[in-house]
């Protein structure tokens, strides 16, 4: 059936040249034509031999998107109803060729990085099995984009064009086929959040409830798992470190660590299913400031909790608020959702740093004769999971942690402004004053990741490789940083005990040079 550029094709197997032609004639489409080709579930693919096999019940859809704009008559008449005057431009970009050749004397290494870059993406199009577009743009291998945040100039709430500018992106991206290699690299501890947006995050995190095959084993729909990662994303506040990037750091470690260790053979989906959802909601509505600060300020969080674990009994409490309203459990029985509710407090209230020794020994306790059948072990490893998905930071490459801990940072120094502002007691691991980069993390590795990362890698020694050695690297380099610092700051001291004193008198030969001979001595 054909409706103007839109065809709803059976495809047989046959020649790639034969079947292109096939589908330009069935969409009475150009040679140069673009065209988009969708496979029954609405993702889209490449048109190619491999195509499977279809049924008249389950057709492909192809779509011509776009046409040859060098093609006469019609580019012209396209550029003119753009207001773009091709024969201007041409003339323009090699006027400017010119003058480069000129002024440089040779063609500037940019502009061969440039066509680089642009070879680098046509081969990329014309190997991709799939058209992938998520991740075709992303360089997997190394992470080289920094923050940029620019927190204190944004309101701490998502604004509604905010919101509805990423939905309407999200929407759009949600439907495309997401690419082998980036679905490889989201379980791995590498993975560079730094390179995607909010939307492209989004999608992502779909992708994580797909590929556990949750989706098909809890029955949940497509759009009620869309609308809830969406309320997710509209939770979180915009501060330097507790966001939305912050959550999906987590949610892909913990997705990340049940792959690296089987956990998919050792315990019930549905523990996968609370592990991964506590990761999704473990900050939300974090407001910046800690337990302490809520606690000293007479918050209406620690009023409303009695002072017990303030911002994560808040975050269970919103997490909860949103799937009253986007449900993705809604097709589980009953006591289904009452082991899931109650997982997902377990793990959330245990993000509270105050229970770190306790649920820690509770572990090691255990760990001699863990047993995966025992639900009270599967317990405790689900917190220290979520645990060790929380801080796992410095298990990331240096540049894609080192980032976070500047937003981190940005964080506990606002919080102790604040806290000296308010004549509250101030944080002593906050304090711009007394805190350096290094300082900040040196002690906070020895005493707190290298126990807790040690103890989940007593249980899983692929991990080693995967966490301990890059907080090992980690250590060492803020360690190096430290000594540096420290050494700069004695040279500096050396210095000033070393520079003579100047006198508070000015120098006879200085007053003779700013006030002339009248000042000169008189001979004896």
């Amino acid at each position: 059936i054909c409706n103007k550029n839109v065809v709803q094709t059976q495809v047989f197997a046959c020649a790639h040249t034969s079947l292109t032609d096939l589908f330009r004639s069935a969409a009475e489409a150009g040679p140069h034509d673009i065209l988009k080709l969708y496979n029954p579930k609405g993702n889209i693919i490449n048109i190619s031999p491999q195509l499977t096999p279809n049924s008249p019940h389950s057709c492909y859809k192809l779509e011509v998107v776009a046409a040859d704009c060098n093609s006469e008559p019609l580019g012209t008449e396209l550029a003119v109803a753009l207001g773009f005057d091709l024969s201007s431009m041409e003339k323009r970009l090699q006027s400017l060729e010119k003058k480069i050749l000129i002024e440089a004397g040779e063609t500037p290494a940019i502009v061969y990085e440039m066509k680089r870059q642009v070879e680098s993406f046509r081969e990329k199009l014309e190997s991709v099995e799939h058209l992938s577009w998520l991740g075709l743009f992303k360089e997997l291998s190394e992470g080289t984009h920094k923050p940029s945040p620019f927190y204190h100039k944004r309101t701490l709430r998502k604004t509604r064009e905010e919101c509805e500018h990423v939905k309407e992106k999200f929407l759009q991206m949600s439907t495309l086929e997401v690419s082998e290699e980036v679905r490889q690299y989201l379980k791995t501890p590498t993975f560079d959040n730094w390179q995607w947006e909010d939307a492209e995050i989004m999608v992502l995190l779909q992708v994580m409830y797909t590929d556990l095959d949750f989706i098909s084993t809890f029955n949940i729909e497509l759009d009620v798992l869309q609308q809830f990662l969406y309320e997710v994303y509209k939770r979180y506040n915009n501060i330097p470190f507790h966001n939305f990037k912050h959550c999906f750091c987590v949610t892909q470690m913990m997705y990340g660590l049940i792959w690296l260790t089987d956990l998919r053979s050792k315990i019930d989906s549905i523990d996968l299913l609370i592990m991964l959802t506590s990761a999704v909601c473990h900050d939300l509505d974090h407001t910046g400031y800690n337990n302490a600060y809520q606690i000293n300020a007479r918050t209406e969080l620690a009023l409303r909790y009695n002072d017990i674990s303030p911002l994560e009994n808040h975050h269970c409490a919103v997490a909860f608020e949103i799937l009253e309203k986007s449900n993705i459990f809604r097709n589980l029985t009953t006591e289904q959702y009452k082991r899931i509710r109650e997982g997902i407090i377990k793990c959330i209230l245990a993000t509270d740093m105050s229970r770190h020794t306790e649920i820690l020994n509770k572990f090691k306790a255990i760990l001699p004769v863990f047993d995966f059948s025992n639900k009270d072990h599967r317990d405790v490893l689900m917190m220290i999971m979520i645990k060790v998905s929380d801080i796992s930071n410095e298990a990331r490459p240096m540049d894609v942690a080192e980032p976070w801990l500047d937003c981190l940072l940005q964080e506990f120094f606002n919080q102790s402004d604040m806290e000296k502002l308010e004549g509250l007691p101030v944080t002593p691991f906050m304090d711009r004053d007394k805190v350096t980069k290094p300082s900040s993390q040196t002690g906070f590795i020895r005493f707190v990741l290298f126990p807790l990362f040690i103890e989940l890698a007593n249980l899983f020694p692929c991990l080693e490789q995967h966490i301990i050695d890059p907080v090992k690297k980690a250590l060492d380099y803020y360690t190096e940083m430290e000594k540096a610092l420290e050494r700069e700051k004695q040279n500096r001291t050396q210095s000033e005990k070393t520079k003579p004193k100047e006198s508070n008198t000015p120098k006879e030969s200085e007053l003779q040079q700013e006030m002339g001979p009248a000042l000169k001595p008189s001979t004896v």
